[in-house]
This record gives structure tokens, C-alpha cells and sequence, in this order.
């Protein structure tokens, strides 16, 4: 079971003992354990991608991943996700938002846990990591 299932006290029962003798009914909790299941860390990769299409640089109408602005998604056994991104420039106004955002788009994964996201410099970002639908969508092609 996740950490947030456990905490939000998923797979637990209440059960009312009887109350006949006319004592207070006390509520008790029993631990239940759930069977979850589990997937394949590689299943995780293309919902994540397909969830990183969908943050996009408000200076460029293009979406992160196919700017290549995503260098590695590492994705652990347990679904954990490690992200290692960049940025067009160092200067760029959205640096302190941008790995906030990818951080929330990886969250909404159903299946991914805890996420991490690191700001990366080296390579430097060039309009080579671009994919050909970027490109395209930029008139660059």
C-alpha cells in the first residue's frame, strides 16, 4: 500500500462492537491489509510523457517535452519518478515556476509516487533538442 493510501487510512474498517447493555459504542479501527497492484515502472513512462505534453513554456507555444526541455525520467520500482530538466536559457523569468509544474503534471499519474525534479544546466538546451513536431509548429522546418 502508498504512503498516501496508508495515511488517508485506505484498506481500514470501523466496526461498531454492540452496544446492548447500553454502553457507548466506541468505534475501533482494524488494519486490513489491501492487495495493490502493482505496475511495471516502464508502463509508468508514456502516461508521464503524455502528462509533460500537456506544461507548456508561456513564451513558447510549444509543450516542454517536445522542446526537449526533459533530459531523463527515471522511474523507480515503487513508482517514484526523477525527473532531470532544463530550461531554454538560465535567465529564463518561469526557472523558479517551471519544475513546479512538471512536479504537478508527474503527480497526477495515476500509479507514480513520490516525484523529484531537478534543474539541470549541463548540456545546455539548443534548438537541436527540439522534436520535428516542435519544428514544425514553430516554422522552424
Amino acid at each position: 500500500m502508498n504512503r498516501l493510501a496508508r495515511f488517508a487510512g485506505f484498506g481500514r474498517r470501523k466496526q461498531e462492537p454492540d452496544a446492548q447493555d447500553g454502553d457507548t459504542a466506541v468505534l475501533h479501527e482494524e488494519e486490513v491489509e489491501v492487495a495493490v497492484e502493482r505496475m511495471d515502472p516502464e508502463e509508468l513512462r508514456e502516461p508521464i510523457i503524455a502528462s509533460l505534453r500537456g506544461v507548456h513554456d508561456p513564451e513558447i507555444p510549444v509543450n516542454i517535452y517536445d522542446l526537449g526541455l526533459i533530459y531523463r525520467i527515471d522511474i523507480a520500482g515503487n513508482g517514484d519518478v526523477s525527473v532531470d530538466m532544463t530550461l531554454t536559457a538560465p535567465g529564463c523569468p518561469v526557472a523558479g515556476m517551471m519544475p513546479l509544474m512538471v512536479k504537478s503534471a508527474v503527480e497526477r499519474v495515476e500509479g507514480v509516487g513520490q516525484v523529484s525534479v531537478q534543474l539541470v544546466w549541463d548540456p545546455p538546451w539548443s534548438a537541436d533538442n527540439m522534436s520535428d513536431e516542435a519544428r514544425l509548429q514553430l516554422g522552424l522546418m
